[in-house]
């Protein structure tokens, strides 16, 4: 590549100065164990190292880097590398990652949001970038891989089984995403990109689009006769996502021909979601002599992702001022059709708008002398701070059941299957006439109107990270290296609720809505109700005309929390690399031991009374490891993993909010409450893993089979356990109890179970049967996860468990044209759904397949345009449901079904000769 002119030069730096950061990206990736002379990527960690570079063209090649990656690593990983700079072959990394075997996703508003490994979900993996620990937007520890752009990545590798040295582990796996490293990549290079978007599902409510785009730039030199490099990377994206959703309160009845399930009530709502994201990398790497690199970093993305729901809720089954029932066709305790009789319907015009800015700095010295040792140390700090704010909205013809306008009673027809209800309403919802902002269910007490609710969480995630290590090197010896190392990371999490009650005016039951704030109406015909009125209830509370009653009672205040941890990690891990008759044996045997100090302060509520406490807990964790290679000159790879893992338990877990009182029924003075734990302890498992991997052709190819076994020794799960109420008051003016154990209704640790389970993974290029078929290959894998989780008397499985996960991808790639075909399938799993007030909430979620597929052109690099690559690309092209059910063995008790909807993207790439 031609080098730039010194004007271009400074436009390019300074125009992405002006995007907000001349900082630093990536100076450290932790290697976990691997040998750097066979890295895929060069090591961070090492001046000598230059590797082979992440200049990546084409689909094949990113493949082929993936799968060197597979077979140079000691540890059990997947990867997906990118095709070139800034261009990963998803359009996020979500997508990309859920295609790797045995991994998948969980969908958010149709983006993979969430990555579950091995059928797990969430709360059991961990997600680090570029070796350091991340705080999230979300509140579990699982990274939401919408905060991180695309365009940023290189790599990504999940790693399945860990090292010693693998620092923020998870119990399931661990995701490292790594950036570029402007020395490593080792040319210059400026790249710019762009899309469009479409949603075929249209502009669902007033104010929503159905196109949106990205933008993203790239920019790599090396200075100083390459002894400084620089790397800059920005994205910008404006894009919107629409969904249908029927949802169900749930299903009266017991499912018997005389007592018939029928649905207790519906909440469906349109949502045209607006999904804005700046994110900027930097990185600036310089050579201070021949011994020392010095990496600085730094990472920032601003996250906004804004939701508009407009829906009718509607109370059934369950009954609400004499709403009637009257059955038409029942099949197998099922009530398919009939009338509900005397029905008020609440409006609801609501919105979620969850903010997030997230920093991420770092900056690590390396040390190699070229005299066997070598060491680094590294120091990094993460934030997150968050705000998620949703408003409910109400109206209705009339208050708590008054006929303020006409037809204030409704008759609705219904027909209830395996994809919701769809309803028969006599009544226009759309009419402003009949339309008021009221409680038309009087959920505000019957006397006092809440025509709303306002609530705003506020969350703070602050992590530091401090981490030294020191290696000592052998020549001719079985034990290749030996790595010692310590690891210090103090995280602080909080949450402040602040919630409201929706008011309107002057004690007004009812008033009509103004006309300057209504913005038409929202369709729902899918659900036979029709359009409803739509009207702006932002701007409502802003100009006065809804009037904002702060809300402290218990249960709100018991929301917040603050969680403390500083975990203590030191590691010794001996590296082997040693001849065996006609293979080598190569791989790592270590230990980790963990010190976790873990706090958290708050108000408990002795008998209701805020009362300031502060709890924690302190204790020890010895992680012992072995990975185990056996090379043999066939290509053929025999790998042994037997290690002790464990992973903390979610933050608004361990928060000290409880409330509690003295009971008195058994005759015994006992304490007793519920709330967060502040005691409690991670997840712990033994586990084995034994993989078969076979190489061949010119490097893209193999065949492997992976077989896993963990036995949970400790899990978490909701339930009644003991407790020492010590340092926690007891509530006055109540009978004293003999003993300060008591009982608590909170997350605890139980007994365990176990997870086992098989996968088969391969990428085949089919040129190596004959070279007729050059150009076309298959990726993928199949995984089978069965497991148990035992509480006492109870058994059950573990949340986000999906026991098949399948993933495919059908590519043709030749003279510069290229076409793949994906598709990705979950069986059903027990899923995590954010209820309001952003609690969460698990439902049994139906199984899903997502069918992908893109075209692209890559313009020769001879040709006048030369660097330019179009594609175009259809997600979700069947147009796949999102279910989940209240009854496991009858499909027809949906809670939700979502519709996405198709989306298609056309863009381009252009690389700078």
């Amino acid at each position: 590549m031609k080098k730039l002119g010194t004007t271009t030069r400074l436009v390019a730096t300074s125009s992405f100065i002006a995007l907000g950061m001349a900082t630093a990206a990536p100076a450290f990736a932790q290697d976990a164990g691997q040998d750097e002379d066979e890295q895929a990527t060069a090591n961070p960690n090492d001046p000598d190292d230059e590797g082979e570079g992440i200049i990546i063209r084409g689909f094949r090649a990113a493949l082929e880097s993936a799968v060197d990656t597979k077979r140079n690593e000691e540890l059990i990983v997947e990867s997906v590398t990118a095709e070139d700079i800034g261009k990963l072959p998803d359009a996020s990394i979500g997508e990309s990652i859920a295609r790797l075997p045995g991994i998948t996703s969980q969908r958010l508003n149709g983006r993979a949001n969430v990555i579950s490994i091995r059928g797990i979900g969430p709360d059991f993996s961990q997600t680090t970038l570029n070796g350091r620990e991340q705080t999230t937007t979300g509140d579990t520890r699982a990274v939401e891989f919408d905060q991180y752009p695309s365009e940023i990545v290189s790599q990504v590798v999940v790693f399945k089984s860990p090292s010693a040295n693998l620092v923020g582990q998870g119990l399931i796996g661990t995701i490292d995403i790594r950036t570029i490293r402007p020395l490593d990549y080792g040319e210059q290079v400026l790249a710019v990109g762009g899309r469009v978007s479409y949603a075929d599902l249209g502009s669902l409510n007033a104010g929503s689009t159905d196109t949106g785009y990205r933008a993203n730039a790239t920019y790599v030199d090396q200075f100083a006769d390459d002894l400084i490099g620089v790397a800059l990377a920005a994205s910008y994206v404006d894009e919107p996502y629409q969904n249908q959703e029927f949802n169900a309160w749930g299903y009266a009845g017991g499912g018997t021909a005389d007592s018939p399930r029928v649905i207790g009530g519906s909440k469906s709502f349109v949502t045209s979601t607006q999904l804005k994201r700046f994110g900027v990398m930097g990185t600036v790497q310089a050579r201070a002599n021949n011994d020392v690199m010095l990496t600085l970093d730094g990472f920032y993305t601003k996250f906004d992702d804004d939701q508009s729901k407009r829906g009718i809720e509607l109370p059934l089954g369950f009954g609400a001022f004499g709403t009637g029932t009257t059955i038409g066709n029942v099949s197998d305790g099922f009530a398919d059709s009939g009338t509900f009789t005397n029905v008020r319907g609440v409006i609801r015009n609501d919105v979620f708008q969850r903010e997030a800015d997230l920093y991420s700095f770092g900056f690590n010295v390396d040390w190699d002398p070229g005299t066997g040792w070598k060491g680094f140390l590294d120091l990094s700090h993460s934030r997150t701070e968050r705000n998620e704010l949703s408003i409910e909205s109400y109206a209705g013809t009339g208050f708590n059941g008054d006929d303020t306008g006409d037809g204030a009673s409704v008759d609705i027809g219904f027909q209830s299957g395996e994809t919701g209800t769809v309803f028969s309403p006599n009544f226009d919802y759309s009419d402003p006439n009949q339309i008021f902002l009221t409680d038309p269910l009087g959920w505000g007490g019957g006397t006092v109107p809440q025509a709303g609710y306002y609530n705003n969480r506020i969350v703070v995630d602050d992590l530091e990270q401090y981490r030294a290590e020191l290696e000592r090197e052998f020549d001719n010896s079985f034990i290749r290296s030996v790595q010692l190392g310590v690891n210090i990371t103090d995280r602080v999490k909080t949450l402040t609720p602040d919630e409201s009650l929706v008011r309107l005016p002057d004690g007004e039951t009812a008033i009509p809505i103004p006309s300057s704030y209504i913005e038409g109406s929202t369709d729902l015909t899918y659900l036979g109700l029709g359009p409803i009125l739509s009207y702006d209830p932002r701007g409502l509370i802003e100009d006065g005309v809804y009037v904002l009653e702060a809300n402290n009672v218990q249960d709100v205040l018991q929301k917040a929390f603050k969680v403390n941890e500083a975990i203590y990690t030191g590691y010794l891990m001996a590296n082997i690399d040693s001849t065996i008759g006609a293979g080598d044996l190569t791989g790592n045997i270590g230990i980790q031991v963990v010190n976790s100090d873990q706090s958290s302060s708050g108000q408990a509520f002795p008998n209701g009374v805020p009362t300031p406490v502060t709890a924690g807990d302190n204790y020890w964790h010895y992680l012992p490891s072995m990975n185990l290679s056996y090379r043999m000159p066939s290509d053929t790879i025999i790998r042994l993993a037997v290690r002790k893992e464990m992973q903390r338990p979610r933050l608004d877990d361990m928060r000290v909010a409880i409330g509690y009182g003295i009971d008195v029924s058994s005759g015994t003075p006992v304490i007793s409450g519920g709330g967060g734990n502040p005691r409690l302890r991670p997840y712990e498992a033994n586990s084995i893993d034994f993989n078969v991997e076979q190489y061949f052709g010119d490097g893209a190819g193999y065949v492997a089979l992976q077989l896993y076994y963990k036995d949970i020794q400790e899990f978490i799960q909701g339930r009644r356990e003991l407790f020492d109420y010590t340092g926690f008051p007891l509530p006055e003016n109540a009978i004293q109890p003999p003993s300060l154990i008591g009982f608590l209704d909170a997350p605890t640790n139980v007994e365990g179970g176990e997870l086992y389970g098989a996968e088969i993974a391969a990428t085949i290029p089919f040129d190596i049967f004959t070279p007729v078929l050059s150009g076309f290959g298959v990726t993928g894998g199949v995984g089978y996860t069965k497991t148990e989780i035992v509480d006492g008397d109870n058994v059950g499985s573990i949340p986000g468990y999906s026991e098949w996960v399948a993933n495919g991808t059908v590519f043709f790639e030749q003279g510069g044209f290229n076409a793949r075909a994906s598709a990705r399938y979950r069986s059903s799993f027990l899923g995590d759904f954010v209820g309001f007030g952003g609690s969460p909430t698990r439902r049994l979620a139906l199984g899903e397949t997502i069918v992908d597929a893109q075209i692209g052109y890559d313009f020769p690099e001879n040709s006048a345009l030369g660097g330019l690559s179009l594609y175009l690309q259809g997600q979700n092209l069947t147009d796949e449901r999102f279910a989940s059910i209240a009854v496991s063995e009858d499909p027809r008790t949906v809670v939700d079904y979502q519709i996405y909807g198709r989306r298609f993207l056309a863009g381009f790439t252009y690389k700078f000769q």
